[in-house]
Parts: C-alpha cells; structure tokens; sequence
C-alpha cells in the first residue's frame, strides 16, 4: 500500500494546477460572481510565517468552495511594493529598493506556491512597477482637478529614524507605526488628500457594509463627527476674538474660563509680557507630547494662565484665558471654553481654584441640591438655573434656543465637527510614486499632463534619506529640472514621493483588468467584479487603509468612473496566531514558526491548513501548537489510508463487490448525506474549525463501518469516498487530487461540482435518547423517531443501567424532550 508523502504529491499538483491555469478566472457574465481578496501584501524582508499563512488560507478555503459551487472566482494576488518597509530593508541589506523588491516577491510568491493557494497568478500586479503606478499618479491628478489634492505649509509628525512625515494615522502612542521610535513636529510644505470633504459620507455608508462593529466604531471615531455650535468669545481690551467649538451650549452661562491649544495662534498676542516665560516653557514642554499624550482621558489635565480674559457672550462676565495641552489645535478651532458640567473641567476649576458657578441640575431634588453645592459635578441632561430667560427649559430644548439667540447676536452659529484631518500624503523618501507635478515660477504647482504619465522613478545610487526635509530625488538634477507644460520654460519637478496607501487605495480595481495600457480599468469589467464579496485581513488598517479606499472609491464613484461607492461588501477580520508561548511571532524573539520548515520536516502543506483552520474559530487569535500539527497529519494519513485499503480491496477482485446488507447501504449514506450538508452549512458561515470537525467525526463513523463491512456496500463506498476527498478539497487540496484521480475520476477535483445532499438521508429511522437521573446521565436508548412519550418512558425504565438507580425509589418528577432526552427525579 503507498504511502502518505506530502514532499512527492504537493509539488506534483502544484505544477500541474499552473500549467493547466485551473484557477484563472474567466469573464463569463453567465456564472454569478464572487470576488475573494486578501489585503495587498507587502513583501517585506522576512519571510511569511504561519500567523500569515492564516489570512491566506481563509480566503484560499473561501474560493475554492465558492468555485465548486459554481461560482466565477476572481482570487488575485500582487504586492504592495512601495514604501518605507521595502526602502528600510534595502538600506539595511545595502541592496537597491528594486533588487529587494524583487527578491522579496520571489520568496513570496514560492511559499504562497507551495501552501497550494488557487490564485489567478495571471493578474499578478507590482504597485512599483511603472505600469501599475502610472494610474496612481493618474488618481493624482483627478484628485487634484476635483480640487481635492493641495499643498500647503504645516507642522506635521516627524519621524527622525525614517527620515519623513507621516500622516496622523501612522502616529501611534506618539511614535513612528513602521519604525517605533518616538515623532516629532516639523513645519514642511506639504501634499494633502482633503478626505475632510467626504467625512459625512465616510461615516454615515458604514451602515451599507457588512463589517464588524468593532472596525466600523474606529472609523466613526476616527472621522468624529459632532454637530454644535461655534461661539465667539471677545478678549478683554482687545479686538481679537476667540471661536469655540461645542455640542453643549447649554451650559455657556457656567463658562469658567477658556483654554487654547499650546500651538493656537493667539496664545502669544493675548498672553502678557509677565506671564510669557512661564507660557513659553509650558508649550516647549507640550510639543513633546504626541497627540494621543495629550487627550489621555486618565491623565491629570495641566494648564497655565495667560493673565489675559474673554468676555462670555451669554452673560458678558470675565472668565480667564489658560493654555492647556489636552486641546488639540487640530480639532475644532484649537479652543475650548470650560465649565463645571464636564469632569474634565470640574477637575481644572478645582486644581487651579477657577471661580465657577452651577447652569444646569438634574430634575432629582437631593441630586439637584448636591449639584447646587459644588458635591459633585453633573454632566448630563438636565434643567437650566442662573440662565438669565432660559431658566427652566430643559438642557436639550435650550441648546437650540441658545444657539438661536446668539445666532441673531452674530455670536454663534450652528456647525458641524471633525476630528478626522486631512491625509497627509507626501513623502521625503525615495522609494515611491513620484507625485505628478511641476512647480513654475511662473504658474506655480502644475499638473503633469496625462499624455507624460507616468513620472518615472529614476534608479539612483543613493537614496538613503537626508532628514533635511527633502527627498533624495532633490539631488538628482536630470528628474528635477524640467521644462513647465504651461509657458514651457524652465521649472522642477516636485521631489516628494507618494505614501505608499496611495497605491493600495484602489489596487482591488486593478485586479479586475491589470493589464489595460490605455486606462486604470476597463469600467465593464470592474463592474462585473466588483465591489470586493469578501475582503479579508486583520484590523490593524481600520483607519488607514481601509479608510483610504473608501475614500477613493467614492471619488471615483463621483467622477463617473464606477457605478458603486463602497469597495468592500463584507470585511473578514481574522484573529491572530501566536507563538506557542502566547506572544506574536518575532525573530528578536526567536519564536517564528516558518510554513517552509514544516513542509521540510514532512508535514506538508496540506496539514499546515488544516491546523490553521482547525485551531479555532477563524475570527478568534490563538497559540500555535505543534501537537496540533502532528493531529492535522494524522488525520490526513487516516484519510490517505482509508481510500488506499479501499482500493487494494476493489482492485483484488475481477469484479465489484455488491452488498447483501441493506443496512450497512443505508448506513454508508446516512452519514455521507448527513456530512455533506454540515460540512456546508459551516463553509457558507465560515466556521471552517467545526467544518473539519465533522469531516474528522465522517472518517471515524466510515472506519466503524469498513471494520464490520470491509467495503462490501461497494457503489456506495465509492460515492462515499468521492464526496469525502470533494468535501476536504477546499482544506486540503493536494492530498485531495492525488486521491481523486486515484480513484479513477476525471478532470481537476477543484473543477467539479460540491457535492449536494439529500434530505431524506437527513431522516434516521431510529434516534439516540439519552436517559439521565437526577440530571446524569446514566444511559443510552435506541428507539423509534417520533416514539409517543409512553413508548420512550417504557423504553427507558426497562434498561438496566436504569434499573438500578431508580429501583425503590418513587419517581418526583420526568423531564421528556422529544427525541433527544428523558431524565428522572428521584
């Protein structure tokens, strides 16, 4: 009998399956579509690991089961190749940004290859290739004609190892996302995307996906949108004024005092000579602060007086002006006004002995009166006192009547807030897509023509960045200097590069027509497969990448180019798999687990993905666990053996054997039916771990059964062995193949029909009743489906094991469930 060797049948298939180009997707209208996708892959220096293989392995079962159930599958793959990751590794390894790219997508491509993943690698893209990125800089240029990409001068996060800016979402915990190190700020001309224009849409369409709460909370918090309203406060003995954004105008007649962002452009005009050094010191010390440091809600809030005063619109009293570091002057207006009716403030007018007053009390007597007393500070929807004519309206009817008085006194207006800021996009790094414009003394920022597309990355020699504020390219004269397309005399190019989600933020289109030289996409053929059915990945990107795509493709959507304006229907977010030791897999940790060594030391690939799915549930983290390893091929060879014993039986004969037993027959197909539609049933809900489960519980009862019928139900066994390799062929699709066509079946498993059951098969002819007593169970009872009550009580006192626990003993109680459970009280 042969044996199960993962190192003979893998390669084999895996070389037939790409000569045949059995998973290339085809453009038949005729076949409903679905479109599997995991996040674009940066190919980074260190090779993939088993917490990797996971996300590919989900959405490579997802496809394969789609495919055989008569689906046309688009499943692609390409690389997400521009970047600091890829420019960091190349500085390290002294190799150029180009040769590491490639010998990164190599490796890569060989270990997705070898784990048997079904990708249309026709449709391969490369985001640094110039072919790809030409339609990257063509998004520019639409941006910029739809008025939504400008430049501008602004203090922005710095990162000093990276050597560059970096938007707000890749600052976390007040350091660099790539790299670790802490930021700092760094006034630079900078390119923007005004994603700002489409915050209320960005927001309000997350309840037109099927994503998880968790990621659609983080966008919604991210954009944080608040409508209220903006109010002016004067300053004392100067014509300056002081606009405040707040969704609780109803407490404005408790305004205590004013605090401005230490980088407001007012702090210096209204701060007094005497009070300049202690002001001054106090906003050094806060420019070392990451945004996030700032806003910490458990952190002591801190503050110092400008020894100036703004005049409150609702009752025209003095209340101090402070500076404090917990406002951002990125949301809002960089100011806000502080009153006794939010903790954070109750807290400030304590510390620093603010003298405040009580505008609104809860409708309880006792509370109102501990509210009254400065006992403890009520933030909630109440009644408002000391409001001059707005006394006794209740908070939510004074904030629009308040509003409306002010409005009259051009004092305030009604507005509507962010906190998302626009996307910082420029980057003072090499290894990029060149942003397409041309600055003329003359004309100034000018787009690039469409008909030069693309600006052309030029290969140079150093490219390590210079941390001066500018590109490397600023030293290569032959891409600066250029002629403008206006006036046509001399002009430079413009020498940042784009962040790298520029390109990621609209690959998924490409997928659907990557080789179009004439355009970024032909708009049938997007149309027909997108937006993405399944998008699948981790949720590190809640705010970044998939923000940006959501972005560009409402823009696009805008412009005419699509018909749909959300790229992803259903987001998969997966859990983790970590180390054995529970901490996520790091080489400074010595505890990565390569998918390469495992194929190596002769587990194969296909045991790799049963263990990945196995493990748990597929959106749930868990440790990886080399005793699961050795599980997941033991079940594999037990699947390998059983179809080996089955065919040394039928080839022993001259003939094939026919059963006499018409039970075993109906017991061969019971359990193959009752397989088959839990086995689907969990791949439509993705619960591939009980999936797998049920396939292990079918090889099992299929053991039992060969032990007492040696495969004498022989057309059944058949169908029986046939429908188990269709059913394992989305997890393990090699060892799958080789069995296939072992057992004489024609053409690739992965293009043949998932099997159907049928439901009379569902229905056994008797049912398993489990007999407790006193809520244990202390036996098993076969009767009749659908026995009467009497019959099943009968049934269950008569049994031995029965017997002796209820013998003597009156019966207080019976609990009948029908065909499933009977327990005695006694």
């Amino acid at each position: 009998m042969k044996r199960y060797n993962p190192k003979e049948i893998e390669p084999k298939w895996q070389k037939v399956w790409e000569e045949s180009k059995v998973y290339q997707a085809t453009e038949d209208p005729k076949k409903p579509k679905k479109y599997v996708l995991e996040y674009f892959p940066y190919p980074s220096g260190a090779a993939m690991h088993v917490g990797h293989v996971r996300n590919y392995t989900i959405g490579d079962a997802i496809a394969r089961f789609n495919r055989m159930r008569g689906y046309n599958v688009l499943y692609p793959m390409g690389w997400d190749a521009f970047g600091l990751p890829a420019e960091n590794y190349a500085i390290r390894s002294g190799i150029s940004p180009r040769q590491a790219i490639d010998e990164n997508t190599a490796k890569f491509r060989q270990q997705l290859t070898q784990m048997g993943f079904s990708y249309d690698w026709s449709r391969e893209i490369d985001s640094s290739n110039p072919n790809y990125y030409k339609w990257t800089q063509w998004f520019f240029l639409l941006l910029h004609k739809r008025g939504l990409a400008y430049q501008q001068d602004s203090l922005q996060w710095w990162c000093p190892v990276d050597k560059t800016v970096l938007a707000n979402e890749q600052v976390e915990n007040g350091r660099c996302w790539r790299c670790g190190n802490e930021v700092e700020k760094k006034a630079l001309k900078q390119w923007f995307f005004k994603i700002t224009e489409y915050a209320d849409r960005l927001a309000a369409d997350l309840d037109n996906v099927n994503w998880s709460e968790s990621i659609k909370s983080m966008q919604r918090n991210w954009i944080g949108r608040s409508v209220g309203a903006e109010v002016s406060f004067e300053v004392a003995g100067m014509k300056e004024k002081i606009k405040v954004f707040t969704t609780r105008i109803d407490t404005l007649f408790s305004g205590a005092f004013i605090v401005l962002a230490p980088e407001h452009k007012l702090v210096t005009r209204v701060t007094t000579k005497e009070q300049m050094p202690a002001v001054t010191a106090y906003i050094k010390e806060s420019q070392s602060k990451s945004d996030i440091e700032r806003q910490e809600g458990d952190k002591e809030k801190t503050g110092v007086f400008t020894d100036a005063y703004a005049i409150n619109p609702a009752n025209n009293e003095k209340i101090p002006i402070w500076v404090g570091d917990f406002v951002l002057g990125s949301y809002g207006t960089g100011a806000i006004f502080g009153d006794i009716h939010d903790e954070r403030d109750f807290e400030f007018i304590k510390k620093f002995d603010i003298s405040a007053k009580v505008s609104i009390v809860p409708r309880d007597k006792k509370e109102a009166e501990k509210v009254k007393n400065k006992e403890l500070c009520f933030s909630g929807e109440g009644i408002l006192i000391n409001s001059g004519k707005f006394n006794g309206l209740s908070s939510f009817d004074a904030r629009e009547q308040i509003t409306a008085w002010l409005d009259k006194e051009e004092k305030a207006q009604e507005k509507v807030n962010y906190k998302i800021r626009d996307w910082l996009i420029s980057r003072q790094r090499y290894w990029g897509a060149p942003i397409p414009i041309i600055h003329c003394s003359e004309h100034g920022a000018v787009p690039v023509p469409e008909k030069d597309l693309p600006v052309v990355l030029p290969e140079i020699k150093s490219y390590e960045p210079s941390g001066d504020g500018r590109s490397p390219l600023a030293n290569v004269p032959e891409f600066v200097n250029t002629i403008c397309p206006i006036c046509g005399k001399p002009a430079q190019r413009e020498t940042d590069t784009m962040d790298g989600f520029a390109c990621s933020s609209w690959y998924f289109l490409r997928f659907a027509d990557p080789h179009n030289s004439q355009k970024p996409f032909d708009r049938e053929l997007v149309e027909r497969w997108l937006p993405v059915d399944d998008y699948i990945g981790g949720a590190e990107h809640a705010v970044m990448h998939l923000l940006y795509a959501r972005f560009w493709t409402k823009v696009m959507f805008d412009a005419g180019l699509i018909d749909f304006d959300e790229p992803f229907t259903t987001l998969r977010n997966h859990g983790m798999i970590l180390a054995p030791d529970g901490r996520k897999m790091s080489k400074s940790w010595d505890n990565v687990i390569a998918p390469d060594d495992l194929i190596e030391q002769g587990y194969g690939a296909d045991s790799i993905r049963i263990m990945e799915l196995f493990i748990g549930p597929w959106n749930q983290s868990a440790n990886w666990s080399v005793e699961g390893m050795g599980g997941a091929f033991r079940f594999l060879q037990r699947v390998w053996t059983l179809c080996q014993e089955y065919l040394a039986i039928v080839t022993s004969h001259q003939s094939p054997v026919t059963s006499h037993d018409k039970s075993t027959t109906q017991e061969v197909l019971r359990i193959t039916h009752i397989t088959i539609e839990k086995v689907s049933r969990d791949l439509e809900e993705l619960g591939f771990n009980t999936a797998i489960a049920t396939l292990m519980e079918y090889v099992n009862e299929l053991y039992r059964i060969k032990a007492e019928d040696n495969f004498g139900a022989y057309n059944e066994w058949q169908l029986a062995l046939k429908d188990l390799l269709l059913l394992l062929a989305p997890f393990a699709p090699h060892i799958a193949e080789e069995l296939w066509h072992e057992l004489g079946q024609k053409g690739s498993i992965h293009a043949s029909d998932w099997p159907m059951h049928d439901p009379k098969y569902l229905v056994r002819d008797t049912v398993t009743i489990v007999v407790q007593v006193n809520g244990r169970v202390r036996a098993n009872i076969e009767v009749p489906t659908g026995s009467n009550e009497n019959d099943v009580m009968t049934a269950a006192t008569a049994n031995d094991k029965i017997e002796v626990y209820i013998k003597g003993k009156p019966i207080k109680k019976t609990v009948y469930v029908p065909d499933r459970l009977v327990n005695f009280v006694v």
